[in-house]
C-alpha cells in the first residue's frame, strides 16, 4: 500500500512543468522559508513572539534528534534505491523513514500553531506541501511523511506540556539577545497569542 500510494503521487511528476517547478522549489527551499518566518517573528515580534521562536527551535531540534535515533534503529531504503521512480531532486541514499524535511516543517509549524494560530496555520499549510513534495519528487514514501507527522505531533505536544521546563531557556536566550547593542528590540511588536 505504501508503494502504491507513492506511485500514485510520484506518477504525477513530469506531467506539468509548472507543478514540477513549484514542488521542486518547496522541497528544496521550504526550510529556508521557515527560517525566514521565524527570523521575522524574532526581529519584528514581541517578547512573546521571541518565546514562540525559541520553543519552535527546541521542538524542531528534538524532532530531528528523534528522527536520527529512528534512522539508526530502523533503516528503510529510499524509493529511488528500491524502485524505478521519477526522481526530480537528487538525494543521498540514506534512511528514508522518517522524512527530516517533513519532521522539521511540521515540528516548527505545530510549535508555532500551539502559541500563534494565525502564523502557525500558514506554516502548517506549507508543512503539508513540504510533506507532499517529498513524495512527489521521489525522495520519500507516504509512510515516511506520516511517520514524520507523528514524531512532530508527539514532540510538539511534549514541549508544549513541558513548557515550564523550557521557559528558563527561552527567558535566558531573550535576555541575552536584549543585552546585545544595536540589534532590533521590539518588545511590543506582533503578539504571538492569537
Amino acid at each position: 500500500m505504501n508503494y502504491e500510494w507513492f506511485q500514485a503521487i510520484n506518477d504525477l511528476a513530469g506531467q506539468s512543468p509548472l507543478m514540477d517547478a513549484i514542488l521542486i522549489f518547496i522541497t528544496k527551499k521550504a526550510l529556508y522559508m521557515y527560517a525566514l518566518m521565524l527570523l521575522l517573528m524574532w526581529f519584528l515580534g514581541s517578547e512573546r513572539s521571541k518565546r514562540t521562536v525559541v520553543f519552535a527551535a527546541i521542538t524542531g531540534a528534538l524532532g530531528l534528534l528523534i528522527n536520527f535515533i529512528i534512522g539508526q534503529i530502523y533503516f528503510e531504503p529510499r524509493p529511488f534505491v528500491a524502485h524505478t521512480v521519477k526522481l526530480l531532486v537528487d538525494h543521498a541514499a540514506d534512511a528514508s523513514f522518517p522524512s527530516d524535511h517533513t519532521t522539521g516543517a511540521f515540528s516548527l509549524s505545530l510549535a508555532v500553531l500551539l502559541l500563534n494560530r494565525r502564523i502557525g496555520s500558514v506554516m502548517l499549510a506549507l508543512a503539508v506541501l513540504t510533506g507532499f513534495s517529498r513524495i512527489y519528487v521521489g525522495n520519500h514514501y507516504p509512510f515516511d511523511v506520516l511517520g514524520s507527522i507523528v514524531v512532530s505531533l508527539v514532540v510538539s505536544l511534549a514541549v508544549y506540556k513541558l513548557s515550564p521546563v523550557f521557559e528558563p531557556i527561552a527567558r535566558l536566550i531573550i535576555l541575552i539577545y536584549n543585552r546585545i547593542p544595536f540589534v532590533p528590540k521590539n518588545r511590543k511588536g506582533v503578539s504571538a497569542g492569537q
